[in-house]
């Protein structure tokens, strides 16, 4: 039986009070007769846990028991030091706490769990931000977060690509997700519970209210943007395009286009022809959109069709090569 599990169980208690055998069997993968052994197994080490009857029972702590930091193997000192995530804190306001809770706890950690906790702290970076995009202000941050972790609804002005492009709104902020370097606010807006996602950097304003709000029960944050990502990424591709790539275009095609047109090509291009070229089927956006992204792979690509598109890259092409002269 490891040690390790009576810990994590133990934690479980003490960060979430009240849990059932059942929940602690779930959140463990463990069987529920197993959990009630392991919970004995605290009894009689002395941790001060006591069982609840009823409906609503479970187990508990005493109130105000606390574990020391203890039991930390070097692997789990080394990945709380990748945790800290020191730029999205300084967004968030949250720079000097966070140096004081390292220090904090490099202090509670036995020497050598210390110096192994440091070294990794020393030899690994996070730069969030894709190349190419610069890190842009985030003045709105700290009063976000603050409204997410109050639940207080927020006045925003809002700026956003279709007309009218400048809105206000009154929003209940769900929680803040940092995606690639770029943050945007979860809030549900109006009467309805549902969440939309907002981009942080869009916002023009933004006024905490003392107007509180319930988030919906069990809502998830992390299940609700794996959701929102899926639902996206399926409703941003409206049609399909069938391409010719030379072996050059090929090898270039993940450093250009879209991980998805990468997936599409890798799962329908058929064998080279003569000419060592393969023919794929891509999804796409729209012809406007699909024009624009093909034609960074030069003429190492062919459109073949839809007709539509493939009329866009001629014309665009032919646009290029009247304003470089190569057709005078």
């Amino acid at each position: 039986m490891p040690a390790g599990r009576l810990l994590s169980m133990l934690l479980l208690l003490q960060t979430r009070g009240r849990l059932s055998a059942g929940q602690l069997a779930a959140e463990l993968e463990i069987s529920v007769r197993t959990a009630y052994r392991d919970l004995a197994r605290l009894q009689a080490a002395g941790v001060p846990l006591y069982a609840e009857t009823g409906q609503h029972g479970g187990y508990r702590l005493v109130e105000g028991y606390r574990t020391r930091l203890t039991g930390l193997s070097g692997g789990e000192a080394r990945a709380l030091f990748l945790a800290g995530l020191p730029a999205p804190a300084a967004d968030l306001g949250l720079a000097e706490e966070v140096a004081a809770a390292r220090l904090k706890l490099l202090a509670a950690l036995p020497a050598e769990l210390r110096d192994q906790a440091a070294r990794t702290a020393a030899v690994f970076h996070l730069d969030a931000p894709g190349w190419y995009h610069e890190a842009r202000a985030q003045p709105f941050l700290t009063l976000l977060m603050d409204a997410v972790v109050a639940q207080l609804a927020v006045d925003v002005g809002y700026r956003r690509w279709r007309a009218p492009q400048e809105v206000q709104r009154r929003l209940r902020p769900y929680g803040l997700v940092l995606k690639s370097g770029t943050w945007y606010l979860v809030a549900a807006t109006g009467d309805t519970a549902r969440a939309a996602t907002y981009r942080v950097a869009q916002l023009r304003e933004v006024t905490v209210t003392t107007e509180r709000f319930e988030r919906p029960a069990g809502f998830d944050l992390a299940a609700h943007w794996a959701a929102y990502l899926a639902e996206f990424e399926a409703r941003r591709f409206t049609g399909t395009a069938t391409i010719r790539l030379s072996a050059d275009g090929l090898a270039r095609l993940p450093d250009l286009l879209d991980p998805a047109v990468v997936r599409a090509v890798a799962e329908s291009a058929g064998e080279p022809d003569a000419d060592g070229w393969v023919t794929a089927t891509i999804p796409t956006e729209n012809v406007r959109h699909a024009c624009q992204e093909l034609l960074r792979l030069g003429a190492e690509v062919e459109v073949t069709g839809p007709a539509e598109l493939r009329r866009a890259m001629a014309t665009t092409v032919t646009a290029l090569a009247h304003r470089y002269g190569a057709t005078r």
